[in-house]
């Protein structure tokens, strides 16, 4: 008989966990939320401190029946449910129920987070229980609060009005905004012609295009060639005066720095996912739900990826130093900063106790685990991996390039362009790719 009993949110983190925790411990999942407001009026109640009337959610009855059950055969229970205002309030709301039906007494609780479903972590979160946090709480139920309150009087008036089976809330709301007001700045938006003229040059077998940028002896702005006649007029002009030929006058080299990116939050990773893997948000949260609950990688079941819900920028220490030997022994000591890079999160909200999404190990290398893996999990698991491992790598070195061009005695254009003398690609070890980017 299980002396411990452990609640997480989905079956297949209970099942990671259970691997992990032994015989000793009842692993059960509640599958999301176990109780919501009442769908009627006066679920929340402003007049009287805000009171909220729950009920069970009807689908999740047995599973709540179930936990009840194995607690009554437990002495400890530990709540560790996700990491978040959401799981806070799960765990409250399990606690509330329990209690209500007299499972607890005599009974320790816990409440246990972790931010990696990895053998070290759940240990680790095991032996140190804490409280419930009552700021995460309020935050959920004031949440949903707002939900209810804008949502129960508002929706139905787009039933009335529009059609039924709209919704209006504390998201919809001040999002159709933004967009009302966006489209009155597209009214407000006065057209205007503008043209531009470039040159296609060669040097030296290299092609490369130059724009504009002297007319007459006078500087060229966005407006200096406003219709069509301008625009002919001025191209034979310049057609006249270059004779087939433009003479570089000048050459400007520079060389700067450019640093990697930070490591991904929730809103980095789902928009480089839509723009290099071509996923939707959704689909970009499920696979990397997936990544974290746990993936049998060759008979061990180990997390991939920490908790893919966070602002935060910020890395544990541990591994960033896990991150620095792997590179070092991956990809040579003169790929690392003498220092390690730490990113700090911009914004005033951030919530800095938790990490930024990064592997578990930087040593589970994707193409190690490929074999595992879905097409959709190692695609997302591949850029989550490259981008960690690229945010504690050397700086790229690019070589910037101006070139003016004289086009007779009274005009002139300009191309500019950069090359990358350094950059490392943690996916192609030992390669040191050049670019080119001209404009």
């Amino acid at each position: 008989m299980a002396k411990n009993l452990v609640i997480v949110e989905s079956p297949a983190k209970a099942k990671t966990i259970k691997k992990y925790l032994g015989k000793d411990f009842e692993v059960l999942a509640s599958y999301g939320h176990v109780r919501d407001l009442l769908p009627k009026e006066g679920a929340v109640d402003p007049a009287n401190d805000f009171a909220m009337k729950y009920r069970l959610i009807e689908k999740n009855e047995k599973h709540v029946d179930a936990i009840i059950k194995a607690m009554k055969k437990a002495d400890t229970l530990y709540l560790a449910t996700d990491p978040d205002r959401e799981g806070e309030a799960i765990s409250w709301h399990l606690y509330e129920i329990l209690n209500d039906r007299g499972a607890l007494k005599d009974k320790t609780i816990g409440r246990v987070s972790f931010h990696e479903i990895t053998k070290r972590a759940i240990n680790e979160a095991i032996t140190r229980p804490q409280e419930l946090s009552i700021d995460l709480i309020n935050a959920q139920l004031a949440r949903r609060a707002l939900d209810y309150l804008v949502g129960f009087n508002l929706s139905p008036l787009l039933w009335k009005k529009i059609r039924r089976g709209l919704s209006a809330g504390r998201v919809q709301s001040p999002a159709l905004r933004l967009i009302v007001e966006r489209e009155e700045d597209i009214e407000k938006f006065i057209a205007r012609e503008y043209w531009t003229i470039e040159a296609e040059a060669d040097s030296k077998g290299q092609s490369f295009t130059a724009k504009l940028t002297q007319l007459q002896g006078e500087k060229v702005e966005q407006f200096t060639i406003n219709d069509e006649t301008k625009a002919k007029d001025a191209e034979t002009v310049l057609s006249t005066a270059a004779k087939g030929k433009l003479l570089i006058t000048k050459v400007d080299k520079k060389q700067r720095k450019r640093n990697p990116s930070a490591p991904f939050t929730t809103s980095t990773m789902q928009q480089e996912a839509s723009r290099k893997l071509g996923f939707t948000a959704r689909k970009t949260m499920t696979v990397a739900q997936q990544l974290y609950e746990g993936i049998d990688i060759g008979g061990e079941t180990v997390g991939l990826i920490t908790y893919m819900r966070t602002d935060s920028v910020n890395l544990a220490n541990e591994a960033i130093e896990e991150m620095r030997k792997f590179i070092g022994e991956k990809y040579g000591v003169n790929n690392l900063p003498e220092e390690p890079r730490l990113y700090k999160t911009k914004s005033k909200n951030a919530q800095e106790a938790h990490e930024a999404i990064r592997p578990t190990s930087v040593y589970h290398e994707p193409s190690a685990i490929k074999a595992h893996l879905s097409k959709d999990q190692q695609r997302l698991y591949d850029l989550i991996w490259k981008r960690t491992i690229a945010c504690q790598m050397i700086h790229a070195t690019l070589d910037t390039v101006s070139i003016d061009l004289a086009c007779g005695p009274q005009h002139s254009f300009r191309a500019s362009g950069s090359t990358i003398r350094q950059w490392f690609d943690p996916g192609h070890p030992g390669i040191h790719r050049r670019l080119y980017r001209g404009s």
